[in-house]
């Protein structure tokens, strides 16, 4: 550690939460599988908050919807991945504290696979790294983080292709773009504010 400020302070993380779910899905599915949305993962996310415009019963792969999570912060795929991963947000929230409780962190705890609002969700800067550092780890998380466009075909629902775009303002181009940096996830909600998870590396 090169340099913290109270790292073990319990915060809502937003949408850094999506480390977490991406990592999970790649632990236990494969890319190919198809993911269909429900009409639960399609609607119980915030009005006005991130989404694809996905409708229900639209089908894509688990790897569209990971781009989709990591570009685009797509709430409703972080549902429909969920769904996917453990056949319920519920059962897919207890695996992610009891990977949390894996990896060493001691003052979190997950309530959503996506990071909106809730006062039973919580993280540290602490174990946030700890997260990101075993993501980091995990090769084909770091194909997913370092992209900076993508595009989803037309599926069973949606005629026309849907491009996406990361909103990370430090990746090369970008308006804050910073020597080194490789890729991260952003969050925002009006109870957490700004959060941010950023890899770099200069020389070694």
């Amino acid at each position: 550690i090169l340099y913290a400020k109270n790292i073990d302070a319990a915060e809502y993380p937003a949408s850094i939460t999506k480390i977490m779910t991406v990592l999970l899905a790649l632990e236990n599915c494969s890319m190919d599988e198809t993911v269909t949305f429900s009409e639960n993962a399609v609607f119980s996310i915030e009005r006005g908050s991130s989404h694809i415009a996905r409708t229900t019963d639209e089908e894509q792969t688990m790897e569209e919807g990971l781009y989709a999570i990591m570009l685009e912060s797509a709430n409703e795929m972080a549902l429909a991945l969920a769904e996917k991963t453990s056949g319920s947000v519920k059962k897919f929230v207890e695996l992610m504290n009891q990977r949390a409780a894996q990896l060493g962190c001691k003052h979190t705890h997950f309530n959503n696979p996506n990071g909106l609002h809730d006062e039973k969700h919580y993280t540290t800067a602490s174990d946030m790294m700890k997260i990101a550092k075993a993501a980091w780890y995990n090769p084909l998380f770091r194909k997913f983080v370092t992209t900076q466009t993508y595009e989803i075909p037309p599926t069973n629902k949606q005629p026309e292709t849907r491009y996406l775009l990361n909103h990370h303002k430090m990746l090369a181009g970008q308006s804050y773009a910073y020597d080194g940096v490789l890729g991260g996830k952003t969050g925002y909600t009006t109870n957490a504010g700004n959060t941010l998870v950023t890899y770099a590396k200069r020389g070694n």
